[in-house]
């Protein structure tokens, strides 16, 4: 059993955790254009259907190809905020709303999940005879922030949770499943519900052999927990999630769509992220390079709960809901990555939200030598990130140092220098921010157990704002078609009403 007072368990201020999830939500959402590849790519899609007629919804593809994009429920959600918002805020801002969507609906379900986990008895901190030990609800709160936290600290989302891309409902569909097999453990309907509903989100954004996978790791995790799910659970979350899923194929039988164009669809249904029958050398080799910083602080962290839970038979070992539960729903995300064609950063995101579960559970058993490892190691790192990219920005919108400024001249040829006082304004403030968190974080050394996590989080919320706004120009250039597509007008005859696509990407396209 876990010995910690009530102090160690005071929750984070509320408004401190709700302005580092929304600012790290919102900041590189808007004001850009879609970014190579895969976030072209989404945009495009969306674009044709807010564009195009209504047949295109039934079977989503870009503008100019017929070939179907696998399943369309990312395409319908983004295609849907451009014709409500997009005459307000942008097509390509109203777009993104897809992805603030999911990002937050993620971040929500994964706080839930744990909240729940942390209330539950097996977990519960020594009692003392005097009192003083953590009531179940502050300590469940405390765990479901430093899921939350752990969550915002994983360095690899960064770029990929602001995109266009089908992962992000996939994120989205995973959590939820997360949370409503969680929740069904004290209330059947209810999780059964919302289990179908993620499996409905997984399946409508994926291929299907990722909503295989999880069906059955909630399965076996369902089988194998100590704590059993009643049958409410098991018909609800069935029923919703074969009704929902059975939408899309009920549309082509209601429009009459062509058995030809069915089959098609059905095809790039199920082969969309293409996948091997057997684990892929070059996705084995991706994982083994770029898990590791991907997935930074949350694979440690994990590790470390694993290691110390599994050891505890009166709470179950391996077999409680905490670990059996989110340790089911990651190693169906590891069997998918590793037998992808080609795995590529998106698919490593449906490995964090469970990941972020368990490590949320180290926090109680952490040594002070591996808090201290944790927090200056993310001081350092951060600070100098931070101070790298101030003097890039300065050295490019000044030419001084000269040196600098003719390496970022070289790197991307033809960018002119854009100044902007908003972004300086918010960068400056970002930045004064941090300062007062390690500050904060150095000087109090607080007592509660999510206070490693406090300096990961800001850290990465630092980092990217700073990159959203002093270096978002920059970016921008060099990740943009804008400047292609602007030659090509320019290039092709005035009357030209039919361009030859046959030899362009589907990013390019």
């Amino acid at each position: 059993m876990v010995k910690l007072t009530a102090a160690a368990t005071a929750s984070i201020p509320r408004i401190v955790i709700f302005a580092l999830t929304i600012v790290y939500g919102l900041a590189g959402l808007f004001g850009r254009d879609p970014w190579k590849n895969e976030d072209s790519i989404g945009f495009g899609v969306m674009w044709h259907l807010h564009t195009g007629s209504w047949q295109d919804w039934l079977i989503p593809s870009l503008s100019g190809r017929e070939q179907s994009m696998g399943a369309p429920l990312p395409y319908w959600l983004g295609a849907s905020f451009m014709d409500l918002f997009g005459s307000w805020i942008g097509d390509t801002n109203a777009a993104r709303l897809y992805s603030a969507l999911c990002f937050f609906g993620a971040a929500i379900a994964i706080w839930y999940a744990c909240y729940l986990l942390g209330r539950r008895k097996e977990v519960q901190p020594m009692s003392f005879a005097l009192g003083g030990q953590p009531n179940t609800r502050d300590y469940g709160m405390t765990l479901a922030d430093g899921a939350l936290l752990i969550f915002l600290a994983c360095v690899g989302l960064a770029q990929r949770t602001h995109e266009t891309t089908p992962m992000m409902a996939q994120l989205m569909g995973l959590s939820i499943v997360m949370y409503g097999t969680i929740r069904g453990l004290d209330k059947p309907w209810q999780g059964g519900a919302w289990t179908g509903f993620g499996l409905v989100l997984l399946g409508l954004s994926s291929n299907w052999a990722l909503t295989a996978l999880i069906a059955i790791a909630i399965a076996s995790a369902v089988f194998f927990c100590k704590v059993k799910l009643q049958v409410q659970w098991t018909l609800s979350s069935l029923a919703i999630a074969i009704v929902g899923i059975g939408i899309w194929p009920m549309l082509w039988q209601l429009f009459a769509v062509s058995p030809s164009a069915q089959e098609l669809a059905l095809q790039a249904w199920a082969q969309t992220p293409p996948m091997h029958r057997y684990i892929a050398w070059n996705s084995l080799q991706f994982m083994g390079v770029n898990f590791w910083a991907y997935a930074w602080p949350v694979w440690p962290l994990a590790l470390v709960s694993l290691a110390h839970w599994v050891r505890h038979e009166d709470a179950g070992a391996w077999r409680a809901p905490h670990l059996c539960i989110p340790l089911g729903l990651l190693l169906a995300g590891l069997v998918y990555v590793l037998f992808r064609v080609n795995a590529n950063e998106h698919d490593l995101i449906i490995l964090i939200p469970p990941m972020a579960i368990l490590a949320a559970f180290s926090l109680p058993i952490l040594r002070r030598s591996v808090i201290s490892f944790i927090d200056w190691f993310a001081m350092l790192s951060f600070t100098i990130i931070a101070v790298a990219i101030w003097l890039i920005w300065f050295a490019k919108t000044t030419g001084i140092p000269a040196s600098t400024a003719n390496n970022v001249a070289r790197y991307i040829p033809g960018f002119e220098v854009q100044f902007s006082w908003i972004t300086l304004v918010i960068a400056l403030g970002i930045t004064f921010l941090w300062l007062w968190v390690v500050q904060w974080r150095t000087s109090r050394a607080p007592k509660v157990i999510w206070r490693c996590l406090i300096i990961s989080a800001s850290g990465t919320t630092l980092m990217w704002v700073l990159l959203m706004t002093l270096w978002l120009p920059t970016i921008n250039y060099a990740k943009t078609y804008r400047f292609v597509a602007e030659r090509l007008v320019q290039a092709a005859p005035a009357n030209a009403t039919c361009i030859d696509t046959s030899n362009l990407g589907p990013a390019q396209l």
